[in-house]
């Protein structure tokens, strides 16, 4: 479903999300794999993305990065948006979701989660609100609550974080309040 920007049913979804929780290839980044000749990985990630999990983190959410891959990178990620929880080289990603509510008492429909491939369809079926980007695989898109009209790494995650701070009546003015420098 794409144009859910208006979508009355989605947006009261949206406001009971508590924390907000991300798959990393294909997501944060278009799903390239960059490899050096020592085996080294190397990610592309998008500003503007990475700016709205700053907004979410800001304005009160948790932020949560659940990946089946272990790279440093994820981490240096991690640590540059301020993500609340990061889970690497998780292999069972409903696993991960359950420490989540646990942790920090949530149910699953306080949750929002955005995945683009099989590894997140257990995490998509479960949460309240599921975003994919627009270039995710067609099982994902099929079982999300909505589709991002941008791609992995381009402008979706951006997109979804600023759905679920509009649906709850959160603007920039409102989680920055003198213009000060955000890390991104």
């Amino acid at each position: 479903m794409t144009g859910f920007m208006d979508d009355v049913n989605l947006r009261l979804k949206a406001k009971k999300i508590k924390l907000v929780a991300f798959d990393v290839d294909g997501v944060m980044t278009d799903g390239s794999l960059t490899f050096l000749e020592d085996g080294r990985e190397i990610k592309t990630y998008n500003a503007k993305d990475g700016q709205g999990v700053v907004m979410l983190n800001r304005a009160g959410f948790k932020t949560a990065i659940i990946t089946a891959r272990d790279n440093g990178t994820v981490v240096h990620r991690a640590e540059v948006l301020g993500i609340t929880k990061l889970f690497k080289g998780q292999k069972n990603k409903l696993k991960a979701l359950d420490e989540l509510c646990s942790e920090f008492k949530l149910s699953y429909d306080e949750i929002a989660y955005m995945g683009d491939d099989f590894p997140d369809l257990c995490v998509i079926e479960k949460v309240g609100l599921s975003c994919a980007p627009n270039d995710a695989i067609d099982e994902i898109k099929e079982a999300a609550s909505c589709v991002s009209t941008y791609g992995g790494g381009r402008g979706a995650v951006r997109e979804f974080c600023n759905f679920i701070l509009k649906s709850n009546n959160l603007t920039w003015h409102d989680i920055v309040k003198n213009c000060e420098t955000l890390k991104q």
